[in-house]
């Protein structure tokens, strides 16, 4: 598959990496475009010792490159948007949305509009959401696109690691979408990752998911262990009563 990735930062480099390994063509996009020439060139080296569709033992690794913004969305079939909140309508711009070049594809968001928690006690570092429905707004700069919210609540570290089970569970990624078949070829490139889809609704839902990262990764920034907050499966508990039954 062809993925062109909107960015050139940590998320583009860590999930770029990991589609190309996997055997995708990645061409990553960016207003500096020589940062993202560099990237590209940087995991080429370090997966197939220098630029190129071959791994150094003969593996059917993909290709990976850089150039602009447009030509990034004009090379993918699915498009990653991974540049800050504040940056997101100027790349969509810049990719060509308003050129209806964003039209019918796939728009994978990954992005989160963290602010700081001015309520926070002294020392301790806390985030609030700065809009409440950045992948609704996402959708309105680019109505031609099949928006699919992913990959937001965890930092590209998690992303890059080889790490893939805790708990003798495999890492999910919840996936919040309108369009069934974006959805699914979504959920593809999340196993080819060695991860787990997770169909989470539509994009409407979008909103509960950029909401729960802000208030997980402050916990982890407090130290605390957000995994630990929820039940397995087989444990949880979700009878209604019988009073709301009746309602």
């Amino acid at each position: 598959m062809r993925v062109g990735i909107l960015g050139a930062g940590q998320m583009a480099g860590a999930l770029g990496a990991g589609w190309t390994e996997a055997g995708h063509d990645v061409l990553l996009g960016a207003r500096a475009v020589g940062k993202a020439v560099g990237l590209a060139e940087a995991i080429a080296g370090e997966q197939f010792g220098a630029a190129g569709s071959a791994s150094a033992d003969g593996g059917a690794g993909g290709t990976i490159r850089g150039g602009t913004l447009r030509e990034a969305a004009e090379f993918g079939e699915v498009l990653l948007l991974a540049v800050p909140a504040a940056a997101v309508a100027e790349a969509l711009a810049a990719a060509g949305a308003a050129d209806k070049i964003l039209d019918d594809r796939v728009l994978v968001d990954c992005t989160n509009a963290f602010a700081p928690d001015q309520a926070a006690k002294e020392g301790t570092m806390a985030f609030v959401l700065s809009e409440d429905a950045l992948a609704e707004r996402i959708a309105a700069l680019a109505p031609g696109a099949h928006v699919v919210k992913a990959f937001n609540l965890c930092a590209a570290e998690v992303w890059q690691s080889g790490t893939r089970i805790f708990e003798d569970r495999r890492l999910a990624v919840p996936l919040c979408g309108d369009d069934p078949d974006a959805v699914l070829r979504v959920a593809a490139l999340v196993s080819d990752l060695g991860l787990a889809p997770i169909h989470a609704g539509g994009l409407g839902r979008a909103r509960y998911l950029e909401a729960a990262s802000a208030f997980v990764v402050s916990l982890w920034f407090a130290g605390e262990d957000a995994r630990a907050m929820f039940p397995p499966l087989e444990a949880a508990f979700a009878v209604p009563d019988a009073g709301e039954c009746s309602r």
